[in-house]
């Protein structure tokens, strides 16, 4: 059984939903083979064996979807026949930061699609006293302002953790522009709430759920991303 979590609840508090995320959020298509992912992940049944290979197969269908939306220049290169090809370049290097610690569960996924890529990280913690995230620990690239940045985080609730990590990323010189949020699982309230405040970010999300219950849950949900997939249910 899953332990409680900010992405669980009952599926009676779920409300119906007509919701259309806006034109910078990308959610991946909705094939049968995602669904069939998302499903065995969704179950509460799931083993953790099972839970971090489905996971692991739908971060990296999501990191490649991410990579599309980084920015490109133009490149010519000549072919083994000798002739010229016109296609694209990455403008600048990738970076990946885990908001630690269920981000880190997606890095892997970044390092197999960009061979040797940087890795920053993000410690974010709820004050227990006023109830905001706050910044315990990061380290970051020294050229990160000069990077194209997918951030990554399984699950987008309130959006309080990614908000502040957007923050810090910006504080160090990265534009807004220049950062892509990578998510299994976004809702509709934390997408509101870190577009109200970064405009020009872009997330790409394997799926938008209804909503959050009075706990902050998301609903329906998968549980603790962090806890199933390191094991610590």
């Amino acid at each position: 059984m899953i332990g409680t979590s900010k992405e669980e609840g009952s599926a009676s508090d779920a409300k119906s939903s007509s919701y259309t995320p806006p034109p910078n959020v990308i959610v991946l298509p909705q094939t049968k083979e995602l669904v069939a992912l998302m499903t065995i992940i969704r179950d509460k049944e799931t083993g953790r064996s099972d839970f971090v290979f489905y996971s692991d197969r739908i971060i990296r269908l999501l990191v490649e979807e991410g990579l599309n939306h980084v920015a490109f220049v133009e490149k010519t290169v000549i072919t083994p026949t000798g002739v010229e090809y016109k296609g694209l370049g990455f403008q600048g290097g990738i970076c990946g930061v885990s908001i630690m610690r269920a981000g880190e569960s997606m890095e892997q996924g970044l390092r197999e699609c960009c061979k040797g890529v940087r890795i920053g990280k993000i410690l974010i913690q709820r004050d227990e006293e006023t109830a905001m995230p706050t910044l315990f620990y990061s380290k970051l690239p020294e050229d990160i302002a000069s990077r194209q940045v997918l951030l990554l985080d399984p699950m987008l609730a309130t959006g309080g953790s990614a908000h502040k990590a957007i923050e810090v990323l910006i504080e160090r010189g990265v534009p807004e522009d220049h950062i892509v949020f990578v998510n299994l699982v976004a809702c509709p309230e934390g997408i509101k709430y870190l577009l109200d405040g970064y405009p020009k970010l872009r997330i790409v999300t394997a799926c938008v759920d209804t909503c959050l219950n009075e706990k902050k849950y998301i609903l329906p949900g998968l549980g603790d991303f962090g806890d199933r997939y390191f094991g610590t249910a």
